[in-house]
């Protein structure tokens, strides 16, 4: 059975993560605990808006009321990498080789190699993502999204869907780019296609709520989403995606919604939270379920499985925290 040490936060917790084993925890005030002998809090931000864990790093990427953005390391230390007075800074991102990118209004702004580029839209920028190899970065906005060479003067390729794009997301191989909408619908492009526009459109349609999560497994075989009473899972090994084919539905609970889900890192297994503070893992080949988490205080907010696979963050709006051991 699987152990869960408690974590108790006094604030709302919008994220977590793991940093070289050590488990992070962020709040919408701004401070970061970190659990590494006893809990230490670094006070990153006069209020959070965004932190997410660099993909190609261990460090965490942060944006906030202050105007700032920070990187923060393992050891708790903070760098600022950009500071934009009297703005938010609700969208950032991390690529290869210490790149980050971050939005202001209609402006995506990258820092690669000691040099920032500015490429600007046309409607204020939602969401930023870089392609897996970080050559490109696309963004999210009104209307569709843009694809933008990080270096080089290539004019930006336009992604055209009518509504509000709100997060952004490639597949880990970079032929698919996904993006989540204001509407109950995701929205995909097939980027490898020689086809016709409208044959490169993936519609994924037909959620109660929107989606605010979503997590790829580990090969890319499948993009895993929130935004319904269970975990809906697209396919995404074909050629064409999930075109044509029906989700898998995980971990169903009747009119429970589901609010975070994370893929083991190594294994098709899906961690998926709830709106009522539960948490499950379920496998992808037989659906078996295992309740990692009883019923809890506030939706579940955000989770973060720890680099052996071993350990699950998990973080609610009410600040019940804590971490999850999965016994071997």
């Amino acid at each position: 059975m699987p152990s869960v040490a408690p974590v108790d936060i006094d604030d709302h917790v919008i994220a977590a993560a793991f940093l070289g084993g050590v488990p992070f925890f962020a709040t919408a005030a701004g401070n970061i605990h970190r659990l590494d002998e006893g809990e230490k809090v670094t006070e990153a931000h006069d209020g959070l808006l965004t932190c997410i864990r660099d993909p190609f790093s261990q460090s965490l990427l942060t944006g906030g009321e202050d105007g700032r953005v920070l990187r923060i390391s393992k050891d708790g230390s903070t760098e600022e990498l950009a500071s934009v007075p009297r703005k938010w800074i609700s969208v950032v991102a991390g690529g290869p080789h210490g790149a980050v990118a971050y939005a202001v209004g209609k402006e995506t702004r990258v820092i690669a190699s000691g040099a920032t580029h500015l490429f600007a839209e046309e409607r204020s920028v939602e969401a930023v993502t870089f392609a897996p190899k970080g050559l490109r970065i696309a963004a999210a906005r009104y209307n569709g999204a843009s694809l933008h060479w990080v270096a080089g003067s290539a004019p930006p390729v336009d992604l055209e869907w009518k509504g509000a794009h709100i997060g952004i997301t490639f597949s880990p191989d970079g032929r698919f780019l996904v993006t989540s909408m204001q509407e109950n619908a995701l929205h995909g492009w097939k980027l490898d296609s020689k086809l016709s526009a409208e044959a490169r459109h993936m519609r994924m349609s037909g959620y109660p709520a929107k989606v605010k999560s979503w997590s790829w497994s580990p090969k890319g075989k499948w993009l895993a989403t929130s935004g319904a009473p269970a975990a809906i899972v697209w396919p995404f090994s074909g050629k064409d995606g999930p075109m044509g084919k029906a989700p898998l539905e995980l971990g169903t609970r009747a009119n429970i919604m589901v609010t975070q889900v994370a893929f083991h890192p190594s294994e098709e297994m899906l961690a998926i939270g709830f709106i009522d503070g539960m948490v499950l893992a379920v496998r992808i080949s037989d659906s078996k379920e295992a309740l990692l988490r009883r019923q809890g205080k506030g939706a579940i907010t955000a989770l973060s499985w720890d680099e052996s696979g071993q350990r699950l963050a998990f973080a609610s709006e009410a600040g019940d925290c804590g971490i999850v051991t999965i016994a071997g």
